[in-house]
């Protein structure tokens, strides 16, 4: 795709990695948003690789030669994952009714920014749909004959949405109560293990046992019923799995630099209704969803048998 100037602001997440920075950063200039918004979180206390790097990224970062309105939020004390993106995040929809959202390793396709903008500006006031992600994780398969297909899951590598979205943002989920969730999460998944594995996830953010901030905002949109707008090609490839990252750090994980694809003219579902095979291919993989199934079953199929064999062989 021939470059296209942006419409929508966007909002660039980086840390402490120049060089994924820099090569992110190249082809947000190629799309020339009017508005870039700029968060960094602060080096760790005591590490001084993180003094240096995160020097090294702001360095990169100041280097915005294109003519654009710049706003930058610059961390000088670690706020860790959670805190830094969520806050970064509010702090641009504060001053923005909608936005494109990159991390400084989800490197976008050309046609990315031309897909947000499109379905910004399409579902801007329609709440059944409450996100946008730029990634395919579907490995090759289609879903439908559109260009894109709606889902329940909420990706965020590399993703755009609104203010009235975030604004239900809860980074302690303080509002849900673990007695009503699990009943909720066995609403909305037929699977009792998906349920299962969306529950332990809900109770270790309750107990801040994750560093995270995505988990929430996907839980949230569970709960209000949304779908999630996803491309039935890849527009986003995240580069950050290696040694140095926080949650990617296996180089040879399944969704490890997915090959980017573009889209040149967009074509709309005839139907508002979620891809769930498309969801459960991504959980599945995700969340080893058929291994701990194959678990689950071999420890009741051997409990069974330690039944049977006891009252067999009692006198």
């Amino acid at each position: 795709m021939t470059m296209y100037p942006t419409k929508s602001p966007v909002l660039f997440l980086v840390f402490n990695r120049p060089d994924t920075t820099l090569k992110v950063l190249n082809e947000i200039r190629e799309a020339r948003p009017s508005k870039l918004y700029i968060a960094a979180d602060g080096p760790r206390t005591g590490n001084e690789q993180d003094t240096r790097l995160c020097k090294e990224t702001l360095a990169v970062v100041g280097n915005i030669d294109w003519d654009c309105e710049v706003k930058t939020l610059f961390r000088e004390k670690n706020l860790g994952c959670k805190d830094a993106i969520s806050s970064a995040i509010t702090w641009f929809f504060e001053q923005e009714e909608e936005g494109i959202i990159l991390e400084d390793d989800c490197l976008p396709a050309k046609s990315f920014f031309y897909f947000c903008d499109e379905m910004l500006d399409r579902y801007r006031n329609d709440s059944r749909i409450r996100h946008i992600t730029g990634t395919n994780m579907q490995l090759g398969q289609t879903w439908g004959d559109a260009s894109y297909y709606f889902g329940l899951a909420t990706n965020v590598w590399g993703w755009a949405s609104w203010r009235r979205v975030w604004n239900d943002y809860d980074k302690n989920l303080s509002n849900y109560k673990e007695a009503e969730v699990e009943h909720q999460l066995r609403n909305i998944f037929e699977d009792e293990f998906l349920a299962a594995q969306w529950f332990s996830i809900f109770k270790k953010l309750q107990l801040k046992e994750i560093d995270t901030w995505d988990y929430q905002l996907t839980l949230i949109n569970y709960f209000n019923h949304s779908l999630s707008v996803n491309p039935n090609v890849n527009l986003i490839r995240n580069i950050g799995f290696r040694a140095d990252a926080t949650h990617t750090p296996d180089p040879n994980a399944t969704f490890a630099n997915l090959p980017l694809q573009e889209i040149t003219k967009i074509t709309h579902p005839k139907y508002f209704l979620p891809e769930k095979g498309a969801d459960y291919f991504t959980f599945n993989k995700e969340l080893n969803l058929e291994e701990r199934r194959r678990k689950h079953y071999s420890v009741r199929r051997r409990f069974k048998r330690w039944l049977r064999k006891l009252f067999l062989d009692s006198p």
